[in-house]
């Protein structure tokens, strides 16, 4: 596959995206206080690395297989969440803010780019990250919202 410089540009600019994320999450998840947010921040590191991964499968130029299986245990975590709020440790909560923008910003880029690609399924790669993306920006929402920490008027 013959990527245009255009193309080569977003992928660049997206892989510098989610090295930032993995980065992020890792570096947040030794911050965070509460041992479920943590864990959130660790899984959510090993996503981005495969999202990382796949962009520079891309790069090299072959078309990375997509797993689009839902992950049951993931949903069923995010609805345990529910009405789980108490003490709200305000460095987590500022951790939490940071990531949330921060994947508002990731799923804006791999928007725009998917958009620039002629290859079909190219596209269709782009637009499975930005899907996973959108859940783990709605995942960091979901467990803001439980802690009080997100207020939605």
């Amino acid at each position: 596959m013959q990527l245009s410089q255009k193309e080569q540009n977003f992928l660049n600019d997206l892989k510098n995206q989610e090295i930032l994320c993995i980065k992020k999450y890792n570096n947040y998840a030794n911050q965070a206080q509460d041992p479920q947010l943590r864990q959130i921040f660790l899984r959510l590191a090993g996503k981005e690395q495969e999202h990382l991964n796949s962009i520079n499968q891309i790069l090299s130029g072959s078309t990375p297989a997509m797993n689009q299986q839902v992950n049951r245990q993931q949903i069923q975590k995010q609805a345990s969440w529910q009405g789980q709020t108490g003490f709200v440790n305000q460095n987590d909560a500022d951790l939490c803010h940071d990531v949330l923008s921060t994947e508002k910003y990731a799923s804006q880029v791999y928007d725009t780019a998917i958009f620039e690609f002629k290859d079909p399924q190219i596209r269709q790669v782009l637009n499975h990250i930005q899907k996973e993306e959108q859940q783990h920006g709605e995942e960091i929402f979901k467990y803001m919202q439980s802690k009080g920490m997100y207020q939605v008027h």
